[in-house]
């Protein structure tokens, strides 16, 4: 399941969470995000030990903002609180799965 975070939970549910989070920087309107949703809606399913968070830049700016997120979407992940890579654009599955492989046991 991907949560939807925001400026008062992202703290607690990204920043203080224990192990590797995927974050996902969208817009509604946007279509390349639209055309990932369906992807991480199914990794969030299939991978265990890996959280899924999205962010709406619309409606969270300074949290864009203070990570930079210049071009949507944008995927921060997280592991202890601290960002360890990021990818920017349409990814595949496959993509995915390479990066988070890294970073996962």
């Amino acid at each position: 399941m991907v949560v939807a975070v925001n400026k008062d939970n992202f703290k607690q549910e990204v920043v203080e969470e224990k192990g590797v989070v995927l974050v996902d920087f969208y817009a509604d309107w946007c279509g390349p995000c639209r055309m990932t949703a369906p992807i991480i809606d199914e990794l969030s399913q299939q991978l265990t030990g890996i959280k899924f968070v999205k962010v709406n830049v619309d409606e969270n700016p300074d949290l864009a903002s203070q990570y930079q997120i210049f071009s949507i979407p944008t995927f921060l992940i997280f592991k202890n609180g601290e960002v360890i890579s990021s990818l920017v654009g349409v990814q595949s599955k496959e993509g995915f799965l390479n990066e988070l492989k890294k970073f996962t046991d």
